[in-house]
């Protein structure tokens, strides 16, 4: 008789009820309890998976699954253990309850991302109670430090432990693989399956603009306060352009064509048009990469209010279409004038995977498996995952962490925000939607 395992209801909701708030330069809750449970469970089903502490409480798990066919090269799935914290006040249940109730599953990470992270240990569970191996090698890891910079977590490993993604050439991770629904013209309701292939780089930096010190009751045109606002203004100012990546434009298309709306994508007005005949939930998969982007977040100068500082700083969240880094940079430069430099805190380029792979085709069979008149279609995202930092080592990584349509029509929803939370029958049928793309890929 095979051993009972617990469900992915059960996964999701145990793996809730763990606090691994990262709460990033004011430090984290840590990871270490999450990944033993991980390392608990996989265990008890006769795997042997490998947890590297990275610091104190800080812990990753690392399992590598032999394929069938040791001739074909490996594929990476990933997720991670830490969430962003809650803050229980404003939720009406509790945040780390881990509640099924409603046809959901409730709490923090709900749906970003141990709801994904609960559909791979479930499959990895199924595989081991069917007697399953998949065709090619897969290695999953499971990180921590995800919702800050990965210091801890993926690109911990990336840089001190590369040989667990020896013959790796592809991953797939966060954000793609859910329904969308949209009705056409004719109110026929259609179901898109957004697949990440691309993300935008993200280029944190600080400007540093100097001037003359002196009394703040002389008059001075060598403020550096002056010369770092006038710079911030002016890049606040600049309209950058509209730049689709070929996922972004595949999305943009393949939408379009489905919704049966007329769409000419040669121009920026084209494009902005189509962005807006889809609607804003299948637009907000193209427009917030269709453009770089740059944002002031913080401001420094000054230590008493009768002298003028010689310095003064700010922080940019930059953000760039991949490919547009070079341009973006320039831009900059010539924006910034001739009394203000940068430093980059941060420089992670925009990466992009092919939208006509072999890796593709299968996740869109292993959608229509599930549901046939499901669309699948690629589109480039505007915030970054952890796969900026496994692309280092020229892995094709994409967002693909499938879960299936809610019969009663219900959605995930509350990422980073109060009362997160994911449909039950999302999960349970993500687990064959993940299983199918794994075992035949």
């Amino acid at each position: 008789m095979s051993p009972s395992y617990p469900s992915v209801v059960d996964i999701c909701s145990r793996l809730i009820s763990f606090d691994s708030s990262n709460y990033g330069a004011a430090g984290s809750n840590g990871e270490r309890a999450v990944a033993d449970y991980v390392v608990q469970l996989l265990s008890a089903a006769g795997y042997e998976p490998t947890l590297l502490e990275s610091a104190p409480t800080r812990a990753n798990v690392l399992l590598r699954v032999p394929g069938t066919d040791p001739a074909l090269s490996a594929l990476l799935v990933h997720g991670h253990l830490d969430v962003v914290p809650a803050e229980p006040d404003q939720w009406s249940v509790d945040p780390f309850g881990g509640l099924v109730q409603d046809g959901y599953v409730w709490g923090r990470g709900a749906t970003d991302m141990k709801d994904a992270v609960a559909v791979t240990l479930s499959t990895l569970l199924r595989w081991r109670e069917n007697g399953t191996r998949p065709r090619r090698d897969v290695v999953f890891a499971f990180v921590a430090d995800e919702e800050e910079d990965g210091a801890y977590g993926a690109q911990w490993l990336v840089d001190t432990h590369p040989d667990w993604f020896s013959g790796v050439r592809a991953a797939i991770g966060e954000s793609g693989g859910s329904p969308v629904a949209a009705s056409d013209g004719e109110g026929r309701v259609h179901r898109f399956y957004p697949v990440a292939a691309g993300e935008r780089g993200t280029l944190h930096m600080t400007l540093h603009a100097t001037g003359t010190s002196g009394h703040g009751s002389r008059a001075t045109s060598d403020s550096a306060i002056l010369h770092l606002v006038d710079a911030v203004r002016r890049i606040a100012d600049h309209r950058w352009p509209v730049t689709l990546t070929p996922a972004g434009r595949a999305f943009l298309q393949g939408t379009t064509e489905t919704l049966g709306i007329a769409a000419d994508l040669s121009s920026e007005a084209g494009v902005e048009h189509a962005l807006d005949a889809v609607g804003d939930r299948l637009g907000d998969f193209v427009r917030p990469a269709s453009r770089c982007s740059v944002n002031a977040t913080g401001l420094r100068a000054g230590y008493k209010v009768n002298v003028l500082p010689g310095t003064a700083e700010a922080d940019l969240d930059v953000r760039s279409v991949p490919g547009s880094e070079d341009d973006l940079l320039a831009t900059l430069d010539a924006l910034m004038g001739p009394r203000v430099t940068r430093t980059f805190i941060s420089d992670h380029r925009g990466v992009s995977a092919p939208v006509g792979s072999h890796w593709f085709h299968a996740m869109v069979e292993a959608v229509r498996a599930f549901d046939p008149e499901g669309v699948v279609l690629p589109f480039c995202m505007g915030g970054g995952t952890d796969a900026k930092a496994f692309a280092q080592l020229g892995i094709d990584c994409y967002g693909f962490s499938p879960l299936g349509p809610d019969p009663d029509g219900r959605e995930g929803c509350g990422m980073h925000g109060v009362d997160e939370r994911v449909p039950v029958a999302a999960l349970e049928s993500g687990v064959d939607i993940l299983e199918s793309f794994l075992t035949t890929v």
